[in-house]
């Protein structure tokens, strides 16, 4: 980041525009609508400008630049055109420590003015370091069309009864009342116009909160490793979130997209032991409890071997509010990744995710498993690799039986491991695999794109189609 994004108060205190033509006008213009008592220095003034000093909007000085123009300045814009005298101009700022934009020029800038988007109080800035202004502008009107025109009513609708809310409810409970003040139906109201009837919301809202005292829990589903993967409802409650309840093979990339400030708390098991299900259980019900918004942050997807359906079960008990956010699987996650399509028209017409810590009496015939033409998923089956090939043997599956071990599926480092079920033994032995990882049977286990595509291009030559 080659510049720190501030928001300066100026409050009628003076800044210097050296320059007085179309692109001075502009700059005034913001400066201006900040409050500052702005002085321009240039021998020949805009028409417009000509206009605004006659009122006394601002002061003219009609001179070539001088350094002792910039006396108590807390800011100067040079706007001339001319690259020497702003030069110039850039050198005597320096030199007195006060900050200087030299317009289209960062080489002689201390600061730069971003495409701005006013929603007075909300302003958004966007800035491209004056490498692409234009890209800058670009952003800035997307934003622009996103924001309602009101958006600047709700901030002060808002601010005018912070204190009264500060004084109605705890910390935590605060910021979750905020936030459900700015996404629900009052702000829909004030965006609207509809100011008494927005009152009324937020004062029924209000005493909803200070009856119930409780937080609620967010079950989300943090995918199989890459951030970007992150599904839009996961990023937005994850920085919404007071803490964080997080399992092992939730990456550290994911948990950066959380809130900076939120508390940490890592529930992941080791495998054995017992009674940690239950500990999680209460420190969701006890966080709630205190008013904290809790996301319990899950690999995969949350009711997919994730045991989210016994959290909700808990919750539900203690009448606890909840949220469950559906996360890309391991298996869907890991397949894409490695390229390996779970069912194929040629390959597999069916699929099962199973769990490998499963025991024979939790699974179904393990002959439908051993069909080559039915993909199975194994989760946390590596471990079991030996057990797993013994009863898919005994099922009738052939030792030619396609099988792929993906390693860190989706994050830097992922490897694939690719065998048989005669051969898969040797190849972990002499390339060990370390969590996360996963097992996937069946002939889609084989395939590769490069080959289907080696095929077509063999079959279009035998029949004299150029390839």
């Amino acid at each position: 980041m080659e510049y720190l994004p501030v928001f300066l108060r100026l409050g009628a205190r003076p800044v210097v525009v050296v320059g007085g033509g179309q692109v001075a006008l502009r700059k005034v213009a913001w400066l201006r609508r900040a409050g500052a008592h702005v002085t321009v220095v240039a021998p020949r003034l805009h028409p417009q400008l000509g206009e605004q000093a006659a009122r006394g909007e601002l002061e003219y000085i009609a001179a070539a630049f001088s350094p002792a123009h910039l006396a108590g300045a807390v800011a100067v814009v040079a706007a001339t055109g001319d690259r020497t005298t702003n030069a110039r101009v850039s050198r005597a700022a320096c030199e007195r420590g006060v900050p200087v934009n030299v317009v289209d020029d960062a080489e002689l800038s201390s600061f730069i003015f971003p495409a701005i988007v006013d929603r007075s109080p909300i302003v958004v800035a966007v800035g491209s370091a004056g490498h692409a202004p234009v890209l800058a502008r670009r952003v800035r009107e997307q934003i622009e069309a996103l924001l309602p025109e009101r958006l600047g009513a709700l901030a002060r609708f808002m601010g005018a009864r912070r204190e009264a809310v500060r004084r109605a409810l705890g910390a935590f409970a605060r910021r979750g009342f905020w936030e459900r003040i700015a996404s629900g139906p009052v702000a829909t109201l004030v965006l609207r116009g509809e100011g008494e009837r927005a009152e009324r919301a937020l004062a029924r809202e209000l005493l909803t909160s200070r009856l119930t005292g409780l937080g609620e829990v967010y079950l989300i589903g943090a995918g199989p490793g890459d951030p970007d993967l992150l599904t839009l409802r996961a990023l937005q409650l994850l920085q919404r979130a007071d803490v964080i309840l997080y399992d092992r093979l939730v990456s550290e990339a994911v948990l950066e997209r959380a809130r900076r400030d939120a508390q940490r708390i890592f529930v992941g098991k080791a495998y054995g032991a017992h009674g940690q299900q239950e500990h999680i259980h209460a420190l969701l019900v006890r966080l709630a409890g205190e008013g904290k918004r809790v996301a319990r942050l899950k690999g995969g997807d949350p009711f997919v071997f994730g045991r989210g359906g016994e959290e909700i079960e808990a919750l539900a008990a203690h009448g606890i509010p909840y949220t469950v956010v559906p996360g890309i699987t391991a298996a869907l996650g890991a397949a894409a990744a490695a390229e390996l399509p779970l069912t194929h028209r040629r390959l597999a017409s069916s699929v099962s995710f199973v769990n490998g810590h499963a025991g024979d009496g939790a699974l179904p015939d393990w002959r439908f498993f051993a069909n080559p033409r039915h993909t199975v998923v194994v989760y946390m089956g590596v471990a079991q690799l030996p057990g797993i090939i013994a009863r898919l043997r005994a099922a009738g599956a052939a030792p030619g039986h396609p099988v792929a071990i993906i390693e860190r599926a989706t994050l830097p480092g992922q490897r694939i491991l690719r065998g048989t079920l005669g051969d898969i033994t040797a190849l972990t032995a002499a390339q060990p695999v370390q969590p996360p990882a996963l097992l996937i049977l069946g002939d889609v286990a084989a395939f590769a794109a490069t080959d289907t595509g080696a095929a077509l291009t063999a079959a279009a030559a035998a029949a004299g189609v150029p390839a």
